[in-house]
């Protein structure tokens, strides 16, 4: 990270630049020309906190016409905008992994998790939402006020999902909103993402929950195996076209596994070819494992990017043969998630990890994390392996341009069939 050159005072703002206080007491930094945010400073890179008292003679009032906070100097008789608390900030330092302590664990659920919360105002992004974890994730923050956008791919499916939410909690009714969403379908992705960026504003949770699992060798329509695509390119190209919509509050969260242990990847030298494999060296479970492990990279690279910003994203393991549908596509795993049901989490107990990352207090200001049982985890080293990381990001992202550049192509042509058409006609 680069930051700005110096100027004759390291605490002197660029200009363009002002500084606002959070309701957390933390002074974040805007660039009023990009509109961006952050929670460091642009020159010196570091945080800074306010006390929470006003200075003697200062009063505090909400202005509906700016929507802001004002404060009135009761000496002077002047109103400004700007928080006086500014002139006594202190910098601050890193917030580390050892000051969290552990509130819940395994048996907790997600409901536990998110006991006295009001979410009232937040918006979450949740793919495959309509079933499974996704599900009791997405009916978890609906309960405690969250609207909620299912990004799914079956709008029948979504629907009857979110009924049965509504039955069990009416009041939730109007917070539930269906995104047509196909993770096989690089198309459906870019229509996707632009339908949201047009019709909300800020996303606080983004939840990339949908994969695969145990498929036989299947391309999607962009000629890209599917587990990949699906797991872990589809959400990657979701990911940072959002960012216009993301800011300091904002979390991401990304379900990956403990099978990532058990990937393949090399650690060097990684390719398409060992991301997208032909059907000679396809193995489903090994599938499984290396787009496990693609969350994983693709987290702690991502959070290394946007640390600076203050958005917070953290990878989790929901748990170990959860009863999902998941495991449809082949009646051996059926038959073995059926007879180990009993044993493992319920899907209230393997949504609370997501829950947890989504939602903690004690987590802000923590990035690039693995969680497990609602605590931190030590991922494996390849997960660790920074070279790896930033060799599956420029990899995506050179598979993400070529996708864009057919879509761009093809639709000249179909713009070049209709100018025919039009002038036949």
């Amino acid at each position: 990270m680069s930051y700005l050159p110096d100027s004759d005072s390291d605490d002197e703002m660029p200009p363009g630049w002002t500084e606002q206080v959070t309701e957390e007491g933390i002074v974040l930094f805007r660039n009023n020309q990009t509109q961006a945010t952050q929670w460091t400073h642009p020159r010196t890179g570091r945080t800074k906190r306010i006390s929470s008292d006003l200075p003697i003679g200062w009063r505090m009032s909400y202005d509906e016409k700016s929507q802001c906070n004002a404060f009135f100097n009761t000496e002077t008789k002047q109103t400004t905008f700007v928080d006086p608390r500014l002139a006594f900030a202190v910098e601050e330092p890193p917030r580390t992994i050892s000051q969290v302590r552990q509130r819940f664990d395994g048996s907790s659920t997600a409901l536990q998790v998110l006991h006295g919360k009001n979410l009232h105002g937040h918006v979450a992004v949740i793919t495959g939402a309509s079933s499974g974890i996704g599900y009791e994730t997405a009916r978890s923050l609906a309960f405690h006020g969250c609207e909620v956008i299912f990004a799914c791919r079956s709008k029948s499916s979504t629907e009857e999902a979110m009924e049965r939410i509504a039955q069990e909690r009416p009041a939730t009714r109007n917070r539930l909103r269906f995104a047509q969403l196909d993770l096989t379908s690089f198309k459906s992705v870019h229509f996707f993402v632009d339908d949201l960026k047009n019709k909300i504003k800020h996303i606080d949770y983004l939840i990339l929950n949908a994969g695969v699992f145990a498929l036989p060798y299947t391309v999607t329509e962009d000629n890209i195996e599917t587990t990949f695509q699906v797991s872990h390119l589809s959400h990657f190209y979701i990911a940072l076209e959002l960012e216009t919509l993301f800011d300091h509050k904002t979390r991401i969260v990304t379900l990956s596994s403990e099978s990532h242990r058990f990937a393949n990847l090399p650690a060097d030298n990684l390719t398409i070819q060992h991301l997208s494999p032909p059907s000679k060296k396809y193995w489903s479970m090994i599938a499984y494992n290396n787009a496990k492990l693609c969350n994983l990279l693709f987290t702690f690279e991502l959070a290394k990017r946007w640390k600076h910003r203050g958005i917070c994203v953290f990878s989790v393991h929901p748990g170990n043969m959860v009863s999902t549908q998941l495991q449809r596509n082949w009646w051996f795993y059926r038959l073995l998630f059926a007879v180990v049901r009993p044993f493992t989490k319920s899907l209230q107990q393997a949504a609370a990890t997501t829950i947890y990352c989504a939602t903690a207090n004690e987590l802000t200001g923590l990035t690039g994390l693995y969680f497990n049982n609602c605590y931190i985890c030590e991922p494996s080293k390849i997960s660790q392996n920074e070279k790896l990381q930033q060799q599956l990001w420029e990899v995506s992202q050179e598979m993400v341009q070529s996708l864009l550049a057919k879509e761009k192509q093809q639709a000249t042509g179909d713009n070049e069939i209709n100018k025919t058409k039009d002038f036949v006609y």
